[in-house]
């Protein structure tokens, strides 16, 4: 766990707030989304290796950046994941990227569950880190779709994941959420649903996060950071979710002053909408 005075430090200061491997990878969904007008995984995969290779001080883990040097060496983009870890990474990998995914095919959940799928099968080809995308994908599609001037209904939120995913870990993990809304034992929390770097031991994490203060954006990230473990990576999925929600408005002015790149993350949010919208 991360002490609670820590964790609020983590908002103050004046320096840069660096993102890791997690902003950086959907920075490349967002891009390839942008320029081929939908998902292409070939393009994907091409981007998200010309990515690295610029920056490679990101944080990437072991999986991806040795993905890659397969897909350099001759293998299909579609194929080289399984090879790793006997059957392909589990890992929360894919689902910290698939935001993007997750705004652009937000009101066809079919299509959406098909590209998360595969978007997650460039690095996460097993079938626990394919799902763990496709929940957090949709998770930021409802999220997206709702008016947060009405009130927020959560059951309907969790009902709507629950009916939306097959796999029975996931499905038992956001039965637990309903049980923990409002637990205030953080040890109760993680011990539950996790805060590793497994998909599943942090999609659901992810979204309590977000269904514990649906409200506050700051509150949300903030939270999600205090449960420690893979801390980046459950962070960025529940302001992905929250900030679906709430918007960029609900973002804290001093963290968005601070951020790294600001400015082009921000054109390359509104380009991906304008894509979508002028999509017929």
């Amino acid at each position: 766990m991360v002490h609670r005075d820590e964790v609020q430090a983590l908002g103050r200061g004046e320096s840069l707030l660096r993102y890791t491997d997690d902003t950086h990878m959907a920075i490349g969904v967002a891009q390839s989304l942008i320029e081929k007008g939908g998902f292409d995984g070939e393009h994907m995969t091409k981007t998200f290796i010309k990515n690295y290779d610029l920056e490679p001080y990101r944080g990437y883990g072991p999986g991806p950046p040795r993905i890659f040097r397969m897909i350099k060496g001759g293998e299909p983009w579609h194929g080289a994941a399984e090879k790793l870890y006997g059957g392909g990474s589990y890992g929360n990998g894919s689902a910290m990227r698939i935001a993007p995914i997750g705004v652009f095919y937000h009101d066809d959940p079919a299509q959406l569950k098909e590209v998360a799928r595969r978007s997650s099968s460039i690095t996460h080809a097993h079938e626990l880190g394919k799902q763990g995308a496709a929940l957090q994908a949709y998770a930021v599609a409802l999220a997206t779709n709702e008016d947060p001037s009405s009130p927020f209904e959560r059951d309907d939120f969790l009902r709507k994941l629950e009916d939306f995913i097959e796999h029975q870990v996931y499905r038992e993990k956001l039965s637990r959420i309903r049980e923990l809304i409002g637990e205030g034992d953080r040890v109760k929390v993680v011990r539950a649903l996790g805060n590793g770097i497994e998909a599943f031991n942090s999609v659901p994490t992810a979204i309590y996060s977000f269904l514990s203060h649906p409200q506050s954006f700051e509150q949300a990230v903030l939270y999600a950071i205090s449960l420690g473990g893979d801390t980046d990576t459950i962070a960025a999925m529940t302001g992905a979710i929250c900030g679906a929600y709430l918007g960029i408005e609900a973002i804290p002015e001093t963290w968005k002053q601070r951020l790294e790149n600001r400015e082009y993350i921000e054109e390359l949010a509104e380009k991906l909408w304008q894509v979508k919208t002028e999509i017929p």
